[in-house]
């Protein structure tokens, strides 16, 4: 009998708005990408993972029992192995091979988010294949919260990068033709219409490479949680925008940020469904200014690349992802023409399984 093959697709994931309000307990509205990362894999007995990671031309081969960990792409398997298995579900071994997609990585399109989600899926798939040819108990089954909170401690504690739920459930959510609004405070998700017409969502790669990881990002988050402990609050989001003016620098810009881009994800959640896009490319260049200015995530290589989007007509650009990098977004009307080197961008459909490779 042939090895069980399976192929799974975490698609990338373009922030319409609401940028580092995951974290701290906010609005965001984010949708899946066509673009995205393939992992393919077949099913092991001998208690070993074996991967080869396309982009990097490199091997990594660990028992599922080790729990060493490691840095760069090596981490996402090793650490997508050890949740799974405390989760109950058990992945008695397997040979993977990352890669074969589209999505650039460093790009603000969240390639990490992308990457966990399909081999979360490829490893349940052989996990569920392998019970039943064993006659076992199936895996448990795990609702895509319970899919991207075990995707985020993959990010969190393996990869070291502390990033919240937005990318992982944007991933494991998405749909086509819609955005999806996410209350971080319930984790409520609901589907807004995303109907551009002849309007046209582009992202344009700033050239400039960015690692969740590194500490910027990092930093931001612990500034978010300092300013939590002063104010007595469980996370910014609700936080008194009065008692926010109080705080010391620069704990007041952040908190002023992640308050005002609550505003905005509502405000855009209104023009959407009004037909409104002018107002929508407005608040992306108002997010655009308080990521700028108030949470201080851009940089030089990322002000160029909104300035040549409103050079080239843009209703509004702004700074997208982590920051410190990636891309830009922008929204443009009929008459105006992206730059050619633009990449222009629709919601797809979330997280799933392609026929597999032979």
């Amino acid at each position: 009998m042939p090895p069980e093959r399976v192929r799974a697709f975490g698609p990338g994931r373009v922030n319409l708005i609401g940028e580092h309000t995951d974290y701290n307990g906010g609005l965001a509205l984010p949708f899946a990408i066509s673009r995205g990362v393939v992992v393919d894999a077949v099913a092991a007995t001998d208690g070993h993972v074996r991967s080869y990671a396309v982009d990097f031309d490199e091997n990594d081969d660990f028992s599922v029992h080790d729990r060493a960990h490691v840095e760069g792409w090596r981490a996402f398997g090793r650490g997508m192995v050890a949740e799974l298995t405390n989760a109950g579900i058990d992945v008695p071994g397997a040979e993977l091979r990352i890669g074969g997609g589209d999505l650039p990585r460093g790009a603000g399109l969240s390639s990490s988010a992308a990457l966990e989600v399909a081999l979360c899926l490829a490893l349940i798939e052989l996990a569920r294949a392998g019970a039943a040819a064993r006659g076992g108990e199936q895996p448990p089954e795990l609702s895509a919260v319970e899919l991207a909170r075990l995707c985020s401690r993959v990010e969190n504690d393996w990869v070291g990068a502390q990033t919240g739920l937005l990318d992982q459930l944007a991933s494991l959510c998405g749909q086509a033709d819609a955005a999806l609004l996410i209350d971080f405070a319930t984790l409520g998700i609901e589907p807004v219409p995303l109907t551009l017409g002849e309007w046209r969502l582009v992202v344009l790669d700033s050239g400039q490479r960015h690692e969740h990881a590194g500490g910027d990002y990092n930093q931001r988050r612990a500034e978010c949680a300092r300013a939590c402990e002063l104010l007595g609050v469980e996370t910014l989001s609700e936080a008194d925008p009065a008692e926010v003016e109080r705080l010391p620098e620069p704990l007041r810009r952040r908190g002023r940020h992640v308050l005002g881009e609550n505003g905005r994800v509502l405000r855009a959640v209104a023009a959407l469904r009004g037909g409104e896009l002018p107002a929508l490319g407005a608040l992306l260049n108002a997010s655009h200014a308080s990521l700028r200015d108030d949470y201080e995530i851009s940089t030089p290589a990322v002000e160029a690349a909104a300035a040549r989007l409103l050079a080239a007509g843009a209703a509004g650009a702004r700074i997208m992802g982590g920051g410190f990098g990636g891309c830009v977004l922008g929204l443009f009307a009929p008459e105006h023409e992206p730059p050619a080197d633009a990449l222009a961008v629709r919601p797809g459909a979330g997280a799933h399984l392609l026929a597999a490779a032979d």
